[in-house]
């Protein structure tokens, strides 16, 4: 057994966090991360608050484990699904892009704060803002990593913080996790690797295209949702980067989260001028591009639409051949770590 600051900080047996994914790191998944000693992260963004308490009372009524939630704080909704999951008390607060305005409430209640950043500058504020510990995500990994790999990007942020460091971006097996220990993490988080795990409900379609794949086998640009992301390679991604702006789909798309979230007209309205006045700036493309990102990528998760869904991915995809359990997944990352680590030792001489 490996113990490590991640373990002693979240009350977990093992170093190994589920990444949030909307859609896609639902109860069913998240308990079986928790029970299977990992931490387990609910995605919330595309839920309402009434969703977001349903939700967490799922995960509660599945694992008796610590487990987190994950939401965009530039999103629609994200301020009232952070105050229900603080209602909730939950024990994990893991937001991206945004400031942390809810640290002391978390704090006051027992909880932690996660943050989630892709440039080193942005760990010592996180770190500044209040935060527990950060995941730290390289740009091999899948959605939202930016220029840096992990490689280059987790030593430098171990080098600035003192906070416990979860890995991010191109970790799928033991041997990533021990090469994280060795560059100053406390952890991993893995997204695109429990995507093909039995209790995942990405469709069998998806599930096999990873297995599939090279680690070539990926897209990075800024057409999947507005922000610079990877996805997985098919038909439609391949496709959306050499289209214009998809004005048409744009306003399906928006129209489709109105509805998803149960926005009224004025809420609606008063969220997009809100995330166009947001700090990382959201440029009104940037919105429209999301809205047709979030169509398509339901489309990949819950149809298996392989002509005109994409899913994102990171390109460890390369390395992912089977579709175990979630407690067979972690049993095996954790024995082969393990080895690893013994391996290192020996060359000591």
């Amino acid at each position: 057994m490996l113990k490590t600051r991640m373990t002693e900080m979240f009350g977990i047996q093992h170093p190994i966090m589920l990444a949030g994914m909307n859609w896609i790191t639902e109860p069913k998944l998240v308990s079986a991360v928790c029970n299977a000693g990992g931490l387990g992260i609910l995605a919330i963004a595309r839920c309402t608050p009434r969703e977001t308490r349903e939700l967490v009372r799922q995960v509660r009524d599945m694992t008796d484990k610590p487990f987190g939630i994950n939401q965009i704080l530039i999103g629609p909704g994200a301020k009232e699904n952070i105050e229900a999951a603080m209602a909730e008390k939950v024990p994990i607060i893991n937001y991206s892009l945004g400031k942390p305005w809810f640290v002391g409430d978390v704090h006051a209640y027992g909880g932690k704060v996660v943050g989630t950043i892709a440039i080193a500058k942005h760990a010592a504020k996180a770190v500044q803002a209040g935060c527990d510990a950060l995941v730290v995500t390289g740009h091999e990994a899948a959605a939202h990593g930016a220029a840096a790999t992990s490689m280059v990007l987790i030593p430098l942020v171990a080098s600035m913080v003192k906070v416990p460091l979860i890995a991010a971006g191109g970790f799928y097996d033991g041997r990533g996790l021990a090469a994280a220990l060795a560059l100053g993490a406390d952890g991993i988080s893995m997204g695109s690797r429990f995507m093909v795990v039995k209790e995942s409900m990405v469709h069998d379609n998806f599930k096999r295209l990873c297995m599939e794949a090279t680690e070539q086998d990926t897209l990075y640009d800024t057409v999947f949702d507005g922000l610079e992301g990877r996805v997985l390679k098919t038909k439609e991604a391949l496709a959306m980067t050499k289209r214009g702006f998809p004005a048409v789909e744009a306003v399906k798309g928006a129209l489709l989260v109105k509805k998803l979230m149960g926005l009224s007209w004025p809420k609606f309205a008063a969220i997009s001028l809100e995330m166009l006045r947001a700090e990382e700036g959201h440029p009104l493309m940037v919105l429209a591009r999301q809205a047709v990102g979030n169509m398509k990528h339901l489309k990949a998760i819950t149809e298996g639409d392989v002509e005109g869904g994409i899913l994102f991915a990171g390109q460890c995809c390369g390395g992912i051949t089977d579709n175990p359990s979630t407690k067979e997944l972690i049993d095996r990352i954790m024995v082969e770590a393990e080895g690893v680590l013994d391996k290192l030792n020996k060359l000591k001489g």
